[in-house]
């Protein structure tokens, strides 16, 4: 099978990468130290960690952790945090030693905390205080026998009167009352002040041995864990390194880091990979508060940011944002869900930049496809399949499809997971034959550029006819006043389903129902025009902003 895309692939990208360059991410974190040790790595609330400092107290903290723990490789170490300073230092010190990590969404109520835990079967977890209190309820019903508690100013100065205090004042009267077990809890600066002072023991650590137990949004269902080795992450790293080599200057860039680590996108596009450019990640810790995210963008010469189509399109409808200077930004990238062609334009007219946009998944760990980073226009598709990646489009009994026809994004490549983490009849379903089938809907033009139609379990059948959600959403979008918009299929009587749609408007602004109704007969044939329209003041959205239709199809 010829691989796709080769043709087009922008001059200096290579069709294969390496998989070999490092061990494991252990090792990968030491090379990388040494070779920038000097740089800072991470910014937070106007501290900042330098490559040597993330070196020193994430091998302390993995001191600690294997000697008064006693945690050994393979044992899982859940992370609940939101992007602090303390993130990467405790993730790295686990990977340093074998343990696999498992993140968290921070925001999880105590039943999807106490399923990913009792799922994972993790030994220990680091936890922001402002959440053990989702903890302390399932505690019994895990098989958690540590847990290390951080305050968000564990890692940052403490200068009188400054934002840092203020901020860390605020949280702390936030924080609700917990009682957890104290023979379990150890804080954050007890491990590093005790790890500094333990001898570290070397763990072989292989690159086919589990890294991350990364657990997918659960917008299909309940969430599965993906078994993403070291060298499922180490390939990705290359993959996207190498597709960015053209724009990317080693040691020069300072990265909005605004998603959460604690989700794959901005793990593996952030944090790790511009880790092997020693590049300055600047950590937005609460993106949803859009006027102190843009003053942090103030006080920065960014000249990467990565999100999502919602995130791009809050700091845009803030009169402040167009205040900023983006005479450093080279490079935008969108990924987690269907970039919209209005926002895209938007994005390009005020900023001067092309939105980049990507596709992957946790599975893949997780980037697939990414546009050529040269690229001048929105191009509404999601870009060619990375170096040493294929990918083929099929129909449901697995053929492969003729080249336009849409069907079923199948993907082979060093970045797939091994299966789904104690799941076998999961892991069957969607590994087949050494591929990955993704349950998303795409197809493949003349030159090898992907277009996602949509996902599998989101199509619409009006009569027979395929209705997919992106396309009603994006007309919806062009509509003036309509600010964001999701759209599910309904049971009809006559029809089989119909289109319902989700409309949030944006603020002061009235636009009738009839109004849309008109604008979509416009842009679409009548099957696909909505039958319902329902006004929300906001939209049910995951914790990087992906519209849950799920939620709104419950």
């Amino acid at each position: 099978m010829k691989k796709i895309g080769l043709d087009h692939y922008p001059e200096g990208v290579p069709n294969e990468i390496e998989s070999d360059v490092y061990d494991s991410l252990g090792h990968f974190l030491a090379i990388n130290c040494q070779l920038y040790e000097d740089k800072p790595a991470f910014s937070n609330f106007g501290a900042l960690l330098s490559y040597r400092q993330l070196d020193q107290r994430s091998r302390a903290f993995a001191a600690y952790l294997q000697q008064d723990l006693q945690l050994k490789k393979g044992d899982r170490l859940a992370l609940m945090m939101p992007n602090l300073l303390q993130y990467p230092v405790a993730m790295f010190a686990a990977l340093r030693i074998g343990l696999v990590v498992t993140n968290i969404n921070p925001l999880y109520t105590s039943r999807e905390l106490q399923h990913q835990l009792h799922d994972s079967g993790a030994k220990a977890i680091v936890i922001l205080a402002n959440f053990a209190h989702v903890l302390q309820p399932v505690l019994e019903q895990t098989r958690i026998e540590h847990i290390i508690l951080t305050q968000v100013g564990d890692l940052l100065p403490v200068i009188k009167g400054s934002v840092v205090n203020f901020v860390l004042r605020w949280i702390k009267r936030a924080v609700p009352a917990f009682q957890l077990p104290r023979e379990q809890i150890v804080t954050f600066k007890t491990v590093l002040s005790r790890g500094e002072k333990q001898a570290l023991s070397p763990v072989n650590v292989d690159a086919e041995d589990m890294a991350f137990l990364q657990y997918t949004g659960g917008t299909t269902g309940v969430a599965k864990g993906a078994v993403l080795s070291h060298r499922n992450m180490l390939a990705n790293i290359e993959q996207v390194s190498a597709w960015l080599k053209p724009v990317i200057k080693e040691g020069q860039e300072v990265v909005i880091t605004a998603l959460p680590l604690y989700h794959i996108f901005c793990l593996s596009c952030n944090c790790l990979t511009f880790m092997k450019q020693g590049a300055l990640m600047v950590l937005i810790t609460n993106p949803r508060d859009i006027p102190a995210f843009i003053k942090e963008l103030s006080r920065w010469p960014f000249s990467v940011i990565s999100g999502v189509n919602t995130l791009f399109n809050a700091l845009m409808n803030h009169p402040d944002f167009a205040k900023l200077n983006f005479s450093a930004l080279k490079l935008s990238v969108a990924g987690g869900t269907a970039l919209q062609k209005s926002v895209a334009e938007r994005w390009q007219c005020l900023t001067g930049q092309t939105m980049v946009e990507g596709y992957g998944l946790t599975e893949c760990s997780p980037v697939v496809c990414v546009n050529p980073v040269s690229v001048d226009h929105f191009t509404a598709s999601i870009g060619l399949p990375l170096p040493s990646t294929e990918i083929s489009i099929r129909n449901d009994a697995g053929e492969v499809l003729p080249q336009g026809e849409a069907g079923e994004l199948c993907i082979r490549g060093p970045q797939v997971m091994s299966a789904y983490w104690q799941r076998p009849d999961e892991s069957e379903k969607v590994l087949r034959d050494g591929w990955l089938y993704s349950g998303d809907v795409a197809c493949v033009d003349e030159q090898g550029f992907v277009r996602i139609v949509d996902r599998k379990k989101d199509l619409i059948i009006v009569s027979g006819f395929n209705v997919y959600p992106n396309e009603i959403e994006s007309v919806l979008v062009e509509c003036d006043g309509v600010d964001e918009a999701a759209c599910i299929g309904v049971l009809d009587p006559k029809s089989g389903e119909a289109v319902k749609v989700f409309v949030v408007l944006k603020q002061g602004k009235i636009v009738e129902k009839e109004r849309l109704i008109e604008h979509c007969k416009r842009n679409l044939t009548a099957y696909k025009v909505p039958h319902l329209i329902e006004f929300r003041r906001e939209l049910p959205k995951n914790n990087v902003g992906k519209i849950l239709r799920r939620a709104l199809r419950d």
